[in-house]
């Protein structure tokens, strides 16, 4: 795994989102693009897991705190969807909990209540796993 395979690979779902979105439009519920996204990204050839419990464990225990995160692609980069009416700083921190939890080193939040998913729907995020990896 390489900073570029996992760049390329965000340029795919993104476009896979824009093909949802371009298809629906905005203003449907987050399961019903969760759903059309995992058929766009299955139909890609790429593995695609939703809905799996992220498991957290507090000081030796494991806890059963019905976290879930959205989407993993190719078990490398977390998505989380929203069909909201702008982004708020919760998701973020939501998506990069997640990726910690599991030790990713890149998520994609998307939103696809908006006119332009690639320019208002979209922000990707990267973290100290994404940085120790090689750049080619």
């Amino acid at each position: 795994m390489t900073q570029k395979h996992l760049n390329d690979l965000t340029y795919k779902i993104i476009g896979a989102a824009i093909e949802v979105h371009k298809n629906l439009g905005p203003g449907l519920l987050e399961k019903v693009y969760e759903k059309c996204l995992t058929k766009e990204l299955i139909d890609l050839g790429f593995k695609v897991d939703f809905q799996k419990s992220i498991p957290l464990n507090y000081k030796g225990i494991d806890i059963e705190a019905e976290l879930r995160f959205d989407l993993m692609v190719n078990e490398e980069i977390i998505v989380e969807i929203k069909s909201v009416e702008s982004f708020h700083p919760l998701f973020d921190a939501q998506l990069l909990t997640y990726m910690k939890l599991f030790e990713k080193p890149k998520g994609i939040l998307l939103n696809f209540n908006v006119v332009n998913i690639f320019k208002e729907g979209q922000k990707t995020f990267v973290n100290e796993y994404f940085k120790k990896l090689p750049k080619e």
